[in-house]
């Protein structure tokens, strides 16, 4: 999993903030002031180990970005996706899977091609969309859940 590091707006003190953890509203190790990740946030990496017990244990809405670092539509799509995680943050979890490198996930949903976004709420899954598609249409899917 990836980590975040942030400078404290109160103290000046560095916290180091899971990835996976950014949506619980981290407050700061040293004074215990709220840590705002509005400008920092990033998606959530996961794999076939962790999918399945983090879709179903948050609380938010989440966004799964099914993508193969060797896929030319994908490397279009990468930073879409990394611009709605801080741009959503507290309202929806951005999440990617790499397919090249967990293909559990990606058979058990049928993932045939990437990019392929699946959209869960309350850990079911309730909306598909397949291919390289413009950012609106992201966002449009994600304002239908939030």
């Amino acid at each position: 999993m990836n980590s975040i590091i942030v400078t404290c707006a109160s103290c000046g003190k560095k916290n180091k903030i899971s990835a996976d953890k950014q949506h619980l509203r981290p407050k700061c190790g040293h004074c215990g002031a709220p840590i705002s990740l509005r400008e920092m946030a990033v998606p959530v990496e996961l794999d076939d180990y962790s999918f399945s017990d983090f879709v179903k244990q948050v609380s938010l809405p989440v966004m799964v970005d099914f993508f193969s670092p060797t896929c030319g539509p994908c490397q279009m799509m990468a930073p879409v996706v990394q611009a709605l995680a801080p741009k959503y943050i507290n309202k929806i979890i951005v999440a990617k899977l790499d397919t090249s490198r967990n293909p559990q996930t990606a058979s058990f949903f049928n993932i045939r091609g990437v990019p392929s976004f699946l959209f869960f709420k309350n850990g079911r899954l309730v909306e598909q969309i397949a291919g390289a598609v413009p950012e609106a249409v992201l966002e449009q899917k994600i304002s239908s859940l939030v």
